[in-house]
């Protein structure tokens, strides 16, 4: 299936999907934050199928991650998640680069879900 690469600082959000993902048949990473997303993204050369994740984190947002890694990979698809309205608002400045929003908390068939619809994409 899909190489994907998970970037979240919630452990148990993290594994979840990470879980519910690589049950569905995905090669999945994961990442604590944007700073080590990013890392795993340029050490990759961008070769992943899509990348999710959060918005809200410390050290670098999933905004800045998504901006920094689209500026050298700009085929790499993204697909964003957040459980706050007003970072929903904030990823609309990359339309075109983000290929969603999730809403958290989500169930695993909707994570399933979203994410074969940004793959499709």
């Amino acid at each position: 299936m899909a190489r994907l690469l998970i970037v979240e600082d919630d452990l148990s959000v993290r594994s979840f999907t990470a879980r519910a993902l690589a049950a569905a048949g995905h090669s999945v990473e994961t990442a604590e934050d944007g700073v080590e997303g990013l890392q795993k993204i340029e050490e990759a050369a961008g070769r992943f199928d899509l990348v999710l994740s959060d918005i809200r984190m410390p050290a670098m947002d999933g905004i800045e991650m998504a901006r920094a890694a689209a500026s050298t990979f700009p085929s790499l698809r993204l697909l964003l998640m957040t459980g706050f309205a007003d970072q929903r608002e904030r990823a609309a400045e990359l339309e075109g680069t983000v290929k969603g929003v999730v809403n958290k908390p989500f169930t695993l068939a909707e994570i399933r879900e979203r994410v074969g619809e940004a793959l499709a994409a």
